[in-house]
């Protein structure tokens, strides 16, 4: 693996291990390692800079996990520039990575101006469906909902991250999305 994707993987573990993480370790294994594995399966598919997408990816949710949620991704660029700046890294690829983590946000209507940025969000979105148990944990354990409540928040969670992804993303998660539908 690429040194920089290394670094920003260890990056979030350690922040994910930290107490102050409000998902926990979840985040991390459940979240973050799904939309890693999905952004490297798009990136190939369109032929996109895998190094960015893999950063962007391990980075995306970044200011989440430090407990800035409602504008994680305006702030998850700052976080991300200081720590790619740290590490090196050109000025004009820390730049496309800022902007996939930005326009990653699906419940905010930003364009995706790089086949770069629609991976990333394409990868976040589709991770909901390989984590199901952990949007329920969000829901009843983060959140407070009462049972009936987190069914409806996961539907509607699903709903929203399927209506965001591409033609190709939704070609690809299609199988789980009607399976999930159904169940929920």
């Amino acid at each position: 693996m690429n040194d920089i994707v290394k670094q920003a993987q260890e990056y979030v573990l350690r922040e994910c291990k930290k107490k102050t993480n409000p998902f926990g370790m979840n985040a991390y294994n459940h979240h973050f390692k799904s939309v890693v594995m999905f952004a490297g399966q798009l990136a190939t598919m369109r032929n996109a800079d895998r190094e960015i997408v893999l950063v962007s990816a391990w980075l995306h949710d970044i200011a989440s996990i430090k407990g800035a949620y409602e504008r994680h991704h305006v702030i998850g660029q700052k976080y991300a520039e200081e720590f790619l700046k740290k590490h090196n890294y050109p000025k004009e690829r820390i730049a496309k990575v800022k902007h996939c983590i930005y326009a990653h946000r699906g419940s905010k209507d930003i364009p995706r101006e790089s086949i770069e940025a629609e991976c990333v969000a394409d990868a976040d979105a589709m991770s909901h469906f390989n984590t199901i148990s952990s949007l329920f944990y969000l829901a009843i354990i983060v959140r407070g909902l009462e049972t009936e409540d987190a069914n409806t928040f996961v539907k509607e969670k699903l709903k929203r991250s399927y209506n965001k992804l591409t033609s190709i993303g939704k070609e690809l998660i299609q199988d789980k999305y009607d399976a999930a539908m159904k169940l929920l």
